[in-house]
């Protein structure tokens, strides 16, 4: 076959790729910029909730997150905290032990966050009615007044699953700054881009509430790690809308090393396109049925992970003129729109005197992150 054919063709695969998903995201991005900020009035009903925090090897963090969680507002008698200390110290489980929560201390062989919240419904007293699940990670703060924002959201909101807005508890270390940067990205496009257009907004692993008998019955058939891509794509399935509401916070610890942020994106890249091949069939039977939200999120799967698209787009822009330049021109194009899709979805205050330096140090911890990403898909 000649080179030049193969050159056109790997070229132009991956253009299309990467250009889907650049006007995916610049559509979304642009519409965040419209949201409607309703107020919430006074739920009339105090729903009952259950807290449930699983907890793995996170002793620096976790007596912080139930710390906040017991100092709510909302009457105590309306709420009850599970923790699930899988593989925790003993130290950390015997100051757990001595606040008025569920301590539960499973120690499975191969430990994940669905396995921990089957775990804690499994052993949850039989005499106990909760109307809500609110799911928290071991190292999310919430403020005091974080249930009632969420009896008032739920009850607003008349459907099944809700979730509250994100923001980084930690900006101290470059990667913990990107991360908030890329958490906030995902909030403008994913989330209030998505509600604005009226789609589902896309879950998250924490800061989620489910009504308690659908959580109960259908946590049971995750089989994952990645239990809430696993969720998200049963409430899809049975036509269940996502609410978000942005002024209902959760502070989310950030990755603070380079080797955790490269472990973290990509572990959700393989989370992504596992999803993709189970569900990719339902794409046309979705859209026939006029099941937009659920081919929506299909789509979303289909697209390139952001850091991936940035590498190619790089990639492209700086060998292609050297081989033919005229193929350049469109990378440099896609280039500078995929750049302002993200400028319209990342928050001003987060543009910080450190924004440069970060953005500088951005190419090579992409590329790290393919190559560890890769090697880890060939050795695993």
């Amino acid at each position: 076959m000649d080179l030049w054919l193969i050159l056109y063709i790997i070229d132009g695969a991956l253009f299309i790729g990467v250009a889907f998903t650049t006007l995916y995201l610049m559509v979304f991005s642009i519409a965040s910029h419209f949201t409607k900020h309703t107020h919430v009035v006074k739920a009339k009903r105090q729903n009952r909730f259950i807290v449930l925090i699983p907890a793995y090897k996170q002793d620096h963090v976790i007596l912080q997150s139930v710390m906040s969680i017991l100092g709510q507002s909302y009457p105590q008698r309306l709420f009850d905290v599970i923790v699930i200390s899988d593989h925790e110290s003993e130290m950390t489980n015997m100051h757990l032990a001595q606040y008025p929560i569920t301590l539960l201390t499973p120690n499975f062989e191969k430990s994940t966050k669905g396995k921990s919240l089957q775990y804690a419904i499994l052993n949850l007293p039989e005499f106990k009615i909760y109307d809500a699940v609110v799911v928290l990670d071991a190292d999310n703060i919430v403020e005091s007044e974080f249930l009632e924002q969420v009896n008032n959201a739920y009850e607003s909101a008349g459907t099944k699953a809700i979730l509250a807005h994100r923001l980084p508890k930690n900006r101290d270390t470059p990667s913990a700054r990107l991360d908030s940067i890329f958490e906030e990205i995902n909030t403008s496009i994913f989330r209030r881009g998505h509600i604005t257009l009226g789609l589902s907004a896309a879950t998250t692993g924490s800061g989620i509430i489910f009504e308690f008998e659908w959580f109960k019955r259908n946590i049971m058939k995750v089989r994952t790690s990645g239990e809430d891509k696993e969720l998200e794509a049963m409430l899809l399935r049975q036509r269940v809308f996502v609410d978000y509401f942005d002024n209902i916070y959760v502070y989310d610890e950030k990755t603070r090393r380079t080797s955790d942020f490269n472990k973290q994106r990509g572990r959700w890249a393989f989370t992504q396109y596992r999803n993709l091949f189970k569900n990719i069939h339902n794409l046309l039977p979705a859209i026939f049925n006029r099941h937009y939200d659920y081919a929506d999120k299909i789509i979303q799967w289909m697209l390139i992970p952001r850091i991936l698209a940035v590498a190619i787009i790089m990639l492209m822009s700086i060998i292609l003129p050297f081989i033919y330049f005229s193929l350049a021109v469109k990378w440099w194009v896609v280039g500078v729109l995929l750049g302002f899709a993200f400028a319209f979805a990342t928050p001003n205050h987060l543009v910080d005197k450190h924004w440069d330096t970060d953005f500088i140090l951005l190419p090579y911890r992409m590329v790290k992150s393919l190559v560890k990403h890769i090697y880890w898909k060939l050795h695993r």
